[in-house]
């Protein structure tokens, strides 16, 4: 519900123009999930996808769930991508034991030791994925309300950047299923970090 009077004056120089062209967010959708992107989501997810909670006080539906959903899976998609990569880091051997005894060898546990919490904050840090959803070009089409037009950066403009990405992700998932949501994140967005 909206007050019938402003109990503070508007900020000069603060307004904010959101996309409402239907044809400039399917051409997003087309650079960030590839050929017939725009076809993949129906009209209202795609619209929810790029909602931020701040729009319209959140009265319109906003990505916060499907964000949550997309990170789980780019976070998966990540860590296996980090332990099925071939870039050998050199696992430190073990210590000697007194006992004399060796410690299980197995070549799929090789790679076990590269998936430290510093690694996968690295890979999937906030700034590399902002980062991803601008060069797909969505900034032009994210709802969100800044706290400041003039300053974006200090409004939060990283967080609903990849907040928008991971819900693309989490829309794809349940509008098409894991399968096609794992693919999208290993060519459209971990392909980008360099991790195939």
């Amino acid at each position: 519900m909206v007050a019938q009077v402003r109990m503070r004056p508007r900020k000069p120089n603060n307004e904010y123009r959101v996309n409402e062209d239907p044809q400039r967010l399917d051409q997003v959708y087309v650079q960030v999930l590839g050929q017939d992107g725009d076809k993949m989501l129906s009209e209202e997810v795609k619209w929810l996808a790029i909602t931020h909670k701040s729009f319209d006080q959140g009265r319109r539906g906003y990505n916060d769930r499907l964000a949550f959903f997309g990170k789980r899976i780019v976070d998966l998609q990540s860590s296996l991508a980090i332990l099925s990569s071939h870039a050998a880091t050199g696992s430190p051997s073990p210590p000697p034991d007194d006992l004399e005894r060796e410690p299980f060898q197995h070549p799929a546990l090789e790679s076990i030791p590269r998936l430290t919490e510093e690694v996968r904050k690295d890979v999937n840090s906030r700034k590399r994925m902002s980062d991803i959803a601008q060069r797909y070009g969505l900034l032009s089409v994210l709802r969100w309300k800044p706290k400041k037009a003039s300053d974006l950066p200090g409004s939060g403009l990283e967080l609903a950047l990849a907040q928008a990405l991971y819900a693309i992700v989490g829309a794809v998932s349940l509008q098409k299923g894991g399968e096609v949501a794992n693919k999208v994140v290993r060519e459209r967005i971990l392909s980008q970090l360099g991790l195939n």
